[in-house]
C-alpha cells in the first residue's frame, strides 16, 4: 500500500503517530496523555488541533479556564501559551500544524458532542470543529460519521491525517486493504484515491484534520468529476 499505515499506540517516545519521519510534513499527529497538572507549553512556530479522547481535565490559556471531557475540540494558535489542570486520565489527540496561516483569533474550544450534524457524499455525516469560521485559518478538524457500507472510490484536494474513534471497517487503496478499528490512524496525502469503508452494523467515527482548510463533503471520483450529493 503506497500509504502509510499506523496504529494508535506509537513506537515513538514522544508520541508520535505521523510526523516528517513517517512521510508526513505538514502535519505531526500524537496522542497525549496527562494527569494533575501539565507544564506551561507554547510553540512559536506552530499551531495545534486537539480533541479528547478520554478523561477530564482543564486548558488553560488566554488567562481562561475551559473545562475538558470527551468529545472536546481545541485550536490554539501559534504562540499562544496553554497548559492543562485537574487532568483525570486525560487522553488528547493533537495534530501540530507546521508553518500555519496567521489565525483570526489565539484559540477556540468546540463541544463537538453538541455540535450539528452535516451532510456529505454517500450517506456519510460530518461534524465540525476547529475550522476558519472557528478563528483557525490554516485546517480544518472535524468527526466523519460513516454508515455501514463502501462509498466508491474518491480522493480529496487536501493532505489529511485521520483517527479511529470507533467502529470497524478497511482503508483501501489501489485494491490493497488495510484493517481499520479504533486506534487506527491514516495519513492521506492530497489527490490519494482511496476509501474507508463501514464493516460493522453501527457507525464508523473518525477524526479528521486536513490542509489546506474547506468542507469535509468535497470530493472527487477518480477522474476528476466532482462527486455530489444524493437527493432524497
Amino acid at each position: 500500500m503506497d500509504v502509510e499505515y499506523a496504529m494508535h499506540e506509537s513506537d515513538d517516545p514522544g508520541g508520535h503517530l505521523f510526523n516528517a519521519d513517517r512521510g508526513c510534513s505538514v502535519f505531526s499527529q500524537r496522542l497525549l496523555r496527562f494527569e494533575g497538572d501539565s507544564d506551561e507549553h507554547v510553540d512559536d512556530e506552530s499551531a495545534e488541533v486537539f480533541y479528547v479522547l478520554a478523561g477530564t481535565g482543564s486548558l488553560i490559556v488566554a488567562d481562561a479556564e475551559h473545562e475538558l471531557a470527551q468529545g472536546t475540540a481545541a485550536f490554539v494558535e501559534r504562540g499562544e501559551a496553554w497548559s492543562i489542570t485537574d487532568a483525570n486520565e486525560l487522553a488528547i489527540l493533537s495534530v501540530v500544524v507546521h508553518d500555519p496561516e496567521p489565525a483570526a483569533s489565539p484559540y477556540a474550544v468546540i463541544d463537538l458532542v453538541a455540535s450539528e450534524r452535516q451532510s456529505a457524499t454517500a450517506g456519510r455525516q460530518f461534524v465540525l470543529g476547529a475550522h476558519p469560521e472557528a478563528g483557525c485559518a490554516s485546517v480544518t478538524q472535524f468527526i466523519g460519521l460513516i454508515p455501514p457500507g463502501r462509498a466508491p472510490d474518491h480522493f480529496h484536494t487536501y493532505d489529511e491525517v485521520i483517527y479511529v474513534l470507533e467502529g470497524d471497517g478497511y482503508l483501501e487503496i489501489g485494491g490493497e486493504r488495510a484493517s481499520l478499528s479504533a486506534g487506527s490512524c491514516i495519513h492521506l496525502p492530497a489527490r490519494l484515491v482511496h476509501c474507508l469503508a463501514n464493516t460493522g452494523e453501527r457507525e464508523l467515527r473518525v477524526l479528521g484534520v486536513f490542509r489546506p482548510a474547506g468542507s469535509p463533503a468535497e470530493a472527487y471520483y477518480p477522474d476528476g468529476t466532482l462527486a455530489v450529493m444524493e437527493r432524497s
